[in-house]
């Protein structure tokens, strides 16, 4: 699988996100965790990102476990601070279960957000021994929109000094926005940023602002939820399909049945277009897709190989929608 790089770190193009790992929507065993991660490794997948946000530290245990016996300078794993875990063992003796947050795990801990030095420095200290690893390749500050003050201070500030000594490859911040990801590019000496959701075929807002000032300053773009939470991710567009996480609008359903029928026109599948669309851009790294059995790796796999015609392209590009 081809690669592009993140500072000094390269990552494969495709890369597998390990929410669904932490039981995201509905649980998963072990063992279908792990043939997950071993098909992603058959299939040249070699960049992979967690968070303790998934699944109370549940994705990251079952990722470290998954990729132990791998020669560990095969592989780049990426992994999230922001959000603290903090025990909560009176909860899980009572049942209580996460699932208000997405992930159906017993509520083992509770998150608490923290981007101040010390609580980035346990955060990656936490992750590593989830993990089972000595060091983390990529750190995200996770969702800071309310804590600007905060993260682009003492959080990056952090993550710089391990930057520094080792401990992690390359720093960066991951959002669902656009806008405050372009001002950590302007403000702050990061390498990376993981933007979900706001470049898509559908939701091209980081064109606007991010993506020039990250080649601009030479800051590497990772791309997330490129299907907008399910809107994108099949041929057929259905009338009940999400968009961000709720029913999508009836306007977003007609532009993407616009966006499915060019697709088909051209003799490809609008998944396939949606996998490959932000990698068009040079200064995206990587496209990272949720993968939660073999068969979505496979699937996942089968859309960023497929071919995309140039005339496909051309009709997609010039149909902008946002």
């Amino acid at each position: 699988m081809r690669t592009r790089t993140i500072g000094r770190v390269s990552v494969t193009e495709l890369g597998f996100g390990a929410a669904q790992l932490g039981n995201l929507s509905r649980s998963v065993t072990d063992e279908d965790a792990r043939a997950a991660v071993d098909e992603a490794w058959s299939q040249g997948i070699r960049y992979f990102d967690t968070a303790p946000h998934y699944g109370l530290g549940l994705s990251e245990r079952r990722l470290g476990d998954a990729l132990a016996d791998r020669p560990r300078d095969d592989f780049v794993v990426s992994s999230k601070v922001g959000r603290l875990l903090i025990d909560t063992p009176e909860r899980a003796a009572a049942g209580v279960l996460d699932d208000a947050q997405g992930f159906i795990v017993p509520a083992t801990h509770r998150r608490r957000w923290d981007f101040s030095r010390d609580g980035v420095m346990r955060s990656v200290e936490d992750t590593l021994d989830r993990l089972g690893f000595d060091r983390l390749d990529i750190a995200y500050l996770h969702d800071p929109d309310a804590h600007w003050e905060q993260a682009s201070t003492s959080g990056v500030a952090a993550l710089m000094e391990l930057r520094d000594q080792g401990v992690v490859g390359a720093i960066g911040a991951g959002m669902n926005q656009a806008s405050m990801l372009a001002r950590f590019v302007r403000e702050c000496d990061i390498d990376v940023v993981m933007v979900a959701g706001r470049l898509t075929l559908l939701d091209r807002t980081a064109q606007l602002e991010l993506l020039p000032l990250a080649a601009e300053r030479k800051v590497a773009v990772v791309a997330a939820a490129v299907y907008n939470s399910g809107l994108l991710s099949t041929r057929i567009v259905s009338d009940d399909a999400s968009f961000d996480y709720r029913q999508a609008s009836p306007e977003n359903i007609r532009a993407a049945k616009d966006l499915a029928a060019i697709c088909d026109d051209a003799g490809c599948e609008l998944p396939e277009a949606a996998v490959q669309f932000p990698l068009r851009d040079r200064g995206v790294a990587s496209v990272v897709v949720g993968m939660r059995t073999p068969d979505h790796v496979r699937s996942a796999f089968r859309r960023y190989s497929a071919s995309v015609p140039a005339v496909a392209w051309r009709r997609l590009v010039e149909h902008s929608h946002m």
